[in-house]
């Protein structure tokens, strides 16, 4: 059993600067298994803060009480840069400055850089492929350049995550109910995890389109399985974001009870052992992320919404009101704002001004949208 504390030094991207990324790892040095846990990506998220907070107290105990089946990584901050990233009295944390590149997005696709590498060295023995595959990726990592402390970061992060069977990525909304975004071969573990948390909602999709951190590790995988249906390969990863509701939502009391359901996860997946910290209960289905509209307006103004978070709604029903702010209707005049579909609201704004084209609310459907297209993130 073992505790061990990462400290990795981000060199800075001017001269005298220098951020110190902080880690733990904890377990058996020989465990098998492994799972890799992050949050504050986005650095003004920190309901995934609080939560690893409170779960890495529970794995230090499960430690000492030799429970732990695995070794856990787990980077409760993992965007120090982010966390630096003050500006006029306000902390920002959702871009990168220097490059301006959202730290969720453009991560790299492992399955571009390996490929090659990888030729003719894959058989008919499954672990030995997973084996080869990862060594690749591995030996990619070490001789990665990294110009940029933002780089650094990336690196550092993938070289601890690429050998894990599980990747969490703890996020936030602006104001929302949980939920999972994960991909479909995954689907029977991302349950049980919705189960152990209370989820509103697991959207799924095996692309997103914009690089996300957690579709890194197991992107490559379904591309090798396209590219090589004959032989043995399955995917070893389940990765998943979690939602951990809005930003707002740093609460001791929640932040441990969400540590709690992470928790009983991995005791149902054989990771921990001892009797289950939190009984599951039943939550909704997957469905496919293309089915949840991203409901915009197309004019500024002042919100007023008319539906409550976890409301079902009707294609055509009013959500919210944009109250006008300018001409000869300002002040006087509201515009609605319409559902597209039917479902479930799962997200809304927690600031009420907005602009043409801002997202207003998240809607659960079931039936896909063809107005999603391939890019179904919201930036």
């Amino acid at each position: 059993m073992a505790i061990e504390r990462i400290r990795k030094l981000l060199t800075g991207d001017s001269p005298g600067r220098t951020t110190e990324l902080n880690g733990f790892r904890v377990g058996p040095a020989n465990a098998r298994r492994k799972a890799y846990l992050q949050g504050g990506l986005h650095a003004d998220e920190q309901p995934g803060i609080m939560t690893l907070h409170h779960l890495l107290q529970m794995l230090f105990e499960a430690d000492s009480a030799g429970q732990l089946n695995a070794e856990f990584v787990v980077f409760p901050m993992v965007n120090p840069l982010g966390m630096g990233n003050i500006e006029f009295g306000m902390h920002q944390g959702r871009y990168d400055v220097p490059s301006g590149v959202n730290f969720n997005r453009d991560w790299p696709d492992l399955f571009e850089h390996i490929e090659h590498k990888i030729e003719g060295k894959l058989g008919q023995d499954e672990q030995n492929n997973i084996q080869v595959v990862r060594q690749a990726i591995g030996h990619w990592l070490n001789n990665l350049k990294t110009d940029s402390a933002r780089q650094q970061l990336r690196r550092y992060v993938l070289q601890e995550a690429y050998t894990a069977d599980y990747v969490l990525d703890l996020h936030c909304d602006d104001e929302a109910l949980l939920h999972i975004f994960s991909a479909p071969h995954c689907n029977a573990q991302m349950q049980k995890l919705s189960d152990s948390l209370g989820c509103a909602a697991i959207l799924t999709a095996e692309d997103s389109g914009g690089g996300s951190f957690d579709e890194a590790c197991p992107l490559l995988w379904i591309k090798l399985t396209e590219k090589y249906p004959d032989l043995p390969l399955t995917i070893p990863v389940a990765a998943c974001t979690i939602e951990l509701r809005g930003e707002g939502d740093v609460f001791d009391a929640v932040g441990h009870r969400d540590a709690e359901g992470i928790y009983s996860f991995f005791q149902q997946q054989g990771l921990i052992g001892g009797e289950l910290v939190v009984q599951p209960r039943v939550t909704p289905a997957p469905k496919p992320l293309n089915a949840t509209e991203l409901l915009r307006t197309d004019k500024a103004g002042l919100l007023a919404y008319k539906v409550e978070l976890g409301q079902e709604v009707n294609k055509g029903d009013v959500i919210a009101e944009v109250i006008c702010l300018e001409g000869d209707d300002a002040f006087t005049e509201r515009y609605p704002v319409k559902a597209g579909t039917s479902g479930t609201v799962l997200s809304r704004l927690h600031h009420k001004y907005v602009w043409a084209g801002c997202t207003i609310a998240k809607i659960v459907g079931t039936e896909p949208l063809a107005s999603r297209g391939e890019y179904l993130l919201q930036d």
